[in-house]
């Protein structure tokens, strides 16, 4: 599966409701990394677990230093001259930190959906202008036709895909979207798979049209599954947990 479809030229724009969002396409060739994630790749190490869950508490200590990424990045934003993996990682990347960074300036906090309007307020920077974290997610990282996005970003609740305690790079995305979607699929916690039976994550229903672009949902779930499904199993869905991830 390719990283990122070649969307219209660099520099053009559509409209969303009003407002203008990128369209890159990268293209750059070169693997190596045009940012430096170790800020955010360390702030990760720190306080997120193997399991995903965050120790905000602790993580206050240090919003500082998550706040100068942030700033970093919004003062680079994506040039078409940048290969196609660095273009996905910088996205999910401030995905990620600016959610932690809501989470952070609203602690403490049962739920992110506790948060006025978290995914509609437009104040992630990126160049000249500001962003919501829906424009991110719907109407920029879902334009790269790139499903696999749907298991990397991070909602700060438990029954989202866990939060990687790893930035993403240019040099690792595509090994890292592969683990990530592997993860989750064969997570019990999100999913309980049998031959006969899918108990769906509700991912799956909300974005059912992203991961059935080439074949049926079943398809694709086989794709990262560990055991057999069948092509007709029944497919049921899942109560989705909205309670914050943080480590207990």
């Amino acid at each position: 599966m390719t990283v990122l479809s070649v969307l219209s030229l660099a520099g053009f724009f559509s409209f969303f409701g009003g407002k203008e969002m990128p369209q890159h396409q990268f293209k750059g060739n070169l693997q190596s990394e045009v940012l430096d994630h170790s800020a955010w790749n360390s702030l990760l190490k720190k306080y997120v677990d193997q399991t995903g869950n965050v120790d905000y508490k602790a993580f206050k200590n240090d919003q500082a230093t998550l706040s100068s990424y942030l700033n970093y990045l919004g003062n680079t934003p994506p040039s078409e001259i940048w290969s196609k993996e660095e273009g996905l990682s910088y996205y999910i990347n401030i995905y990620n930190a600016a959610t932690v960074k809501l989470i952070l300036d609203n602690y403490p906090t049962k739920s992110i959906k506790d948060i006025k309007d978290p995914w509609g307020k437009e104040w992630v920077k990126i160049g000249s202008d500001t962003y919501s974290l829906g424009d991110i997610e719907h109407k920029i990282l879902r334009k790269m036709n790139e499903p696999r996005i749907h298991f990397a970003i991070n909602c700060a609740s438990f029954s989202c895909p866990k939060l990687l305690n790893e930035a993403y790079t240019s040099e690792k995305v595509e090994e890292q979207l592969q683990k990530a979607s592997i993860d989750f699929v064969n997570d019990p916690t999100r999913n309980i798979l049998s031959k006969e039976k899918l108990q769906l994550s509700n991912i799956f229903k909300w974005y059912k049209k992203d991961f059935t672009e080439n074949g049926s949902l079943i398809d694709y779930i086989k794709t990262y599954s560990e055991k057999e499904i069948d092509p007709k199993a029944k497919i049921s869905y899942v109560t989705y947990d909205w309670s914050l991830n943080e480590k207990k």
